[in-house]
């Protein structure tokens, strides 16, 4: 899966190229949303040439039924479409905020509306979550992810991982240019493992990370067949690298 957050503040051109790659590889799905900055007008001129052959999923931020189904159309507005293939709910995290979205006049009772008039499929078809080894170190997130995967294979809902190549948050000290709101895996060896370590679970998608400078190696990594990684090697990369998870219950668990 094309993660178009990569796409949000770049010139029209540079998009383009990054997004003749997905072709080269064979990706044929695509992820963006409405908060992604630019991402969907950056994709609309692709699409015109290239929609029927891609996925094409986006997300709201909204939680009330009338927010969500406006947000909707302005993104089909922007990607110039007249439907998308998933409308998720971004970042749905907290719990007072399941209960707007869940509950009467919530998003939900729009998304529902929107996939009957045909702008959306919609359906729980897909669950989308953080999910790399620094995370699942943790014994409480490694449980509740096992509990929904369990639960996703009974259902028939795909699931979509997020943060295969996070390092761990920016500090104020770091002085690299950023392409994303936390700092990514750039070694090359340790990047390729942490890909296959996700995709070594064959009922797992990946999404590429918002930072698109890497995403020629995320997709070489994901397409060159090499032997899976080991518990070893990841450990070894977790302490060269001191991987951080970006997530801390409690702390800091919104995406």
């Amino acid at each position: 899966m094309f993660g178009a957050a990569a796409l949000g503040g770049m010139k029209q051109a540079r998009a383009d190229a990054v997004l003749e790659l997905l072709l080269e590889y064979g990706v044929n799905h695509i992820d963006t949303a409405a908060m992604y900055g630019d991402s969907e007008l950056r994709l609309a001129p692709w699409l015109r040439s290239h929609r029927s052959g891609f996925f094409l999923a986006t997300k709201t931020v909204q939680r009330t039924a009338a927010g969500a189904r406006a947000e909707l159309e302005r993104s089909l507005e922007r990607m110039g479409v007249d439907r998308v293939d998933l409308i998720q709910m971004h970042n749905l995290v907290e719990p007072e905020e399941q209960q707007i979205a869940l509950g009467p006049g919530g998003a939900l009772e729009a998304l529902v509306e929107a996939r009957a008039q045909g702008l959306a499929r919609f359906d729980f078809d897909s669950v989308l979550l953080p999910y790399n080894p620094s995370l699942m170190a943790g014994p409480d997130y490694a449980a509740d992810f096992e509990s929904l995967l369990v639960l996703c294979r009974e259902r028939n809902v795909a699931v979509q991982t997020i943060k295969a190549i996070a390092r761990r948050r920016w500090t104020e000290g770091d002085s690299q240019r950023r392409f994303s709101w936390y700092e990514p895996i750039r070694d090359e060896g340790a990047l390729g493992r942490a890909v296959r370590w996700v995709l070594q679970r064959s009922e797992l998608f990946l999404n590429s990370s918002s930072d698109a400078t890497l995403l020629p190696a995320v997709l070489a990594a994901a397409s060159e067949p090499r032997p899976e990684p080991s518990d070893a090697e990841m450990l070894a990369d977790a302490r060269a690298l001191a991987i951080e998870p970006l997530f801390v219950r409690g702390v800091s668990d919104r995406i």
